[in-house]
């Protein structure tokens, strides 16, 4: 099967013709660096199938970043019949810098110019004749976005696969041509492949080919003694760098007609783009809207009473009044947000299963029967506490995809950057952070974009801060069972205020390495922001699709398999036979590690079943589903007759009236699973990101930072609730002494620090 590699800058469309071509699951973004490993499909619709793979998108073949090195090794090592250079029609000079190192590698080259949609709707034109016979390969014009002409691109690229094509190069420079010459020469005598890219890096002082190379540098050194150029003096990459703009610029710039001549008199005519960008990008306006949004967000995903108008809309919702979906739509308070009635839906659908099934197992094996209690408190109770959440999931990651996908996220990623860069972040940092709120391995991977080590590091810790979906239904059930038991109101202001607090203690954890541990200058950010334009309707299923998909394929095995668990030793005694969970396997587990959450407010001054807190915090450690799932197998136990209803929530309900926890207890229990170690997945992704001996001390960061964390909040929410203000006392004076510490100590390493550079 022939094999095309996609590459091109970032956000110049190319994932978006990936995902058309091969109608792949490859995440679609508008910022640089959200394809960090390469990602293959298929193509179908020409006489053969043809395997697509999606390269990072990268500015130049030099090794600066990870995802460079990525791109070119895999041009250059595993050659590809054919690359399809990917250029925004809009910034055409800028790209066509890759282009010229890509014509210099011995592979089959197609241009394919993209977002001509867009240029076209300025009133400017291509003429791609002109630009094919400069560069001296196909080209072809393309909207990956609307899919036009994709199909005459495929056919052009397969025509180019079935010749060979040498590499050519655009340097002008005769001295350098002749160096170059030189060198080639050289590389084809040891009969190295690709001569002529080689030759050039190797002048270029590029990093991977000296260590390579070594014996050829003589040659080029002699070259740099004679050289004394006006501007860049002997560094032979700028000036390399420096031919390769004049020729683009030279032979390139006529190659779009404008609609309108230019006159100089005449000012650039404002974007529609550049006139929002001047309120969704003010440094004070930009932050406060952000906020806004993601609140709107969050209460059209979890909000019971979306327009607090129920009496006027009460009548207007179907009722299903007797029904298993009664209260679907509505409730006093309110019309449901559209997340709470996907929510309602799947629980009560669920709940009938549970009971159908119950019922039909009672009759045939008897009441009581073992099988009934694994199958239905064990089996299906946790694993339907988990799908009951899983359109609450979608919902929430269908309006971050129409962020992401207008051009928006890329717009917080600036404005964020003014205030990352005082805590020791550049605004690239914010790109995998963000990522972290779908999942944090792909997150983590993200951080091969930073240049430094110690801004890595400070990264990776802090992005389990950002509650992934697996945290959500921790989130929604925990908060709906505190609404429920003590009266609160609204599901979805405790759920945003949940997340807020995970981004400022991310902030906090980040400002303390930076300027302690992880010392470092912030490495400048700079970002082309794309123009806006509306999401693409498949790319958004796509990006679903691979979610649900995902969520449900972890449903239907770690957490199953862990429920499954979980019910035999909350069900068996260390002699191996049934007894009450009181005196289980689980039972004697929980009580033995239970004191130690005592400082935040879910250890030893709740009741007898208070352990369970303790045994789901442990459990999701291996996947963070599994806590509400361990709450799902053992609530059943706890309650005699019950039957899983209204999953999730009403487990909640269930632990906290049987355990005596408070509501601060309640919320400190969400903030310490936000915070601490995240699940085995993410943990793997950690350690392989990260260098050898810092994992260790990242899983004593994630541990010390949840239970710091969580006391606190436990400490400060307990200021409002006499009963365990016994408890707030001795909690709030660990937590100032930690923080007395905390600060001696990083005083302490500063000026240790500054002795060594004096």
């Amino acid at each position: 099967m022939k094999r095309f590699a996609l590459a091109g800058n970032p956000n110049c469309g190319k994932t978006t013709l990936f995902n058309n071509l091969t109608g792949s699951t490859a995440h679609v973004g508008n910022w640089p660096g959200v394809t960090v490993e390469k990602k293959d499909g298929v193509y179908k619709k020409l006489s053969e199938p043809i395997k697509i793979i999606d390269l990072p998108g990268i500015y130049s073949l030099s090794p600066y970043t990870s995802e460079e090195v990525i791109s070119r090794n895999y041009i250059l090592d595993e050659k590809p019949d054919c690359v399809i250079n990917i250029v925004d029609a809009t910034n055409l000079e800028r790209n066509l810098y890759l282009t010229t190192q890509l014509l210099e590698i011995d592979v089959p080259v197609v241009v394919a110019v993209n977002m001509m949609d867009v240029l076209e709707k300025n009133g400017d034109s291509l003429d791609e004749k002109v630009l094919e016979k400069k560069l001296g390969v196909p080209v072809v014009k393309i909207s990956a976005l609307e899919e036009d002409n994709l199909k005459e691109l495929m056919e052009r690229a397969f025509e180019a696969s079935e010749k060979k094509r040498e590499g050519v190069t655009i340097l002008e420079n005769k001295d350098l041509k002749h160096l170059v010459g030189d060198v080639k020469i050289a590389f084809k005598g040891k009969k190295v492949e690709n001569p002529l890219f080689h030759a050039i890096k190797l002048v270029e002082n590029d990093e991977i080919e000296v260590k390579m190379h070594e014996e050829l540098l003589p040659m080029v050194e002699e070259f740099k003694q004679t050289l004394h150029d006006e501007t860049f003096g002997n560094d032979i990459e700028a000036i390399i760098a420096d031919e390769r703009y004049n020729y683009i610029s030279k032979n390139f710039s006529k190659v779009i007609v404008h609609s309108e001549l230019a006159d100089e008199k005449k000012e650039v005519k404002e974007t529609k783009s550049d006139r929002i960008d001047k309120v969704l990008t003010h440094k004070v306006l930009g932050l406060l809207i952000f906020a806004v949004i993601l609140f709107f967000v969050f209460h059209l995903t979890f909000s019971e009473n979306l327009f607090f108008l129920g009496g006027l809309f009460k009548n207007a919702a179907p009722s299903f009044e007797g029904s298993i979906y009664e209260g679907l739509f509505w409730t006093d308070g309110g019309i449901n947000s559209p997340g709470v009635i996907l929510f309602n839906f799947f629980d009560m659908s669920f709940s009938a299963i549970i009971d159908a099934v119950s019922g039909a197992m009672a009759g045939a094996l008897g009441e009581g029967h073992w099988l009934t209690g694994f199958l239905c408190d064990g089996v299906l109770s946790g694993l339907f506490a988990i799908l009951g959440f899983l359109p609450q999931i979608l919902v929430l990651f269908l309006f971050f995809s129409i962020m992401e996908d207008t051009g928006y996220m890329a717009r917080v990623a600036f404005i964020l950057d003014r205030i990352f860069r005082k805590f020791g972040l550049s605004g690239r940092a914010f790109i995998p952070m963000i990522m972290g709120f779908g999942c944090s391995v792909p997150a983590m991977i993200n951080t091969r974009t930073l240049a430094d080590e110690h801004e890595k590091v400070a990264t990776i810790r802090v992005i389990p801060f950002f509650s992934c979906g697996a945290k959500l239904p921790i989130l929604v059930a925990i908060a709906g069972g505190v609404c429920e038991v003590f009266g609160f109101s609204s599901v979805d202001l405790i759920t945003y205020s949940m997340y807020v607090v995970g981004v400022i203690t991310a902030i906090i954890a980040v400002l303390i390495m930076r300027h302690s541990t992880q010392r470092g200058e912030a490495a400048p950010f700079i970002m082309e922001l794309p123009q806006y334009h509306l999401p693409q309707f498949r790319a958004l299923m796509i990006h679903l699709w691979d979610k649900a998909k995902h969520f449900v394929k972890k449903a239907f095995t770690i957490i199953l398999a862990s429920t499954i668990i979980i019910w035999f030793l909350s069900n068996f005694g260390w002699d191996w036979q049934m007894c009450e969970m009181e005196d289980s396997i689980l039972a004697s587990i929980g009580k033995f590690i239970q004191p130690l959450f005592t400082p935040l407010g879910f250890g030893s001054q709740l009741s007898a079943f208070g352990w369970v807190f303790a045994v789901a915090a442990i459990t999701g450690l291996i996947a963070k589903e599994n806590v509400i799932a361990t709450f799902s197998v053992l609530a059943a136990a706890i309650v005699a007759g019950f039957e899983g209803t209204e999953e999730g929530v009403a487990e909640a309900v269930v632990m906290i009236t049987n355990t005596g926890i408070t509501w601060p207890g309640a919320i400190a229990f969400i903030a310490f699973n936000m915070l601490t170690i995240p699940c085995f997945a993410a943990c793997a992704t950690a350690r392989g990101e990260l260098q050898k001996g810092t994992f260790k001390w990242t899983l004593l960061f994630w541990i010390v930072a949840s239970f710091i964390g969580a006391s606190f909040v436990y400490c400060f929410l307990s200021m409002f609730s006499v009963d365990t203000l016994a408890w707030a006392i001795p909690c709030t004076a660990v937590f100032i002494a930690l923080g007395v510490l905390t600060v001696f100590y990083l005083r302490h390493y500063e000026r240790k620090q500054d002795a060594k550079v004096a």
